[in-house]
């Protein structure tokens, strides 16, 4: 098994950048599937970005342009760098690492954008 913790939410203003880090307690190299769900108040939990193994990457249409998903298999993080945020990006952001036995989130961490 593993455990996931997200850091780096916060308030920020509108336009401005957070980035958020999500530390496994081992190692990432083999998981081929994870990254980054956000769910706002009243709505559905939503993808925002997922990354491989081989680095190849997937985002929301929403997010397109101005986040950007990495993972450094060295510090066992995948990181989400948020650019040009919008007030409808607030959210609670989700790390989650596919596993043979499932899906694993972490805790979540609060990102607000303020106008």
């Amino acid at each position: 098994q593993v455990q996931l913790v997200e850091s780096g939410g916060g308030l920020v203003q509108a336009g401005g950048s957070l980035r958020l880090s999500c530390a496994a307690s081992r190692s990432i190299f083999s998981i081929n599937n994870m990254g980054w769900y956000r769910q706002a108040p009243g709505k559905q939990r939503e993808l925002v970005a997922a990354i491989t193994s081989g680095s190849s990457t997937n985002y929301a249409d929403s997010v397109k342009g101005r986040f950007t998903i990495s993972r450094d298999n060295a510090k066992n993080t995948v990181y989400l760098q948020m650019n040009s945020l919008k007030r409808e990006d607030t959210a609670v952001y989700y790390c989650y690492v596919v596993l043979g036995s499932g899906v694993v989130w972490g805790q979540g961490t609060q990102v607000t954008v303020s106008s």
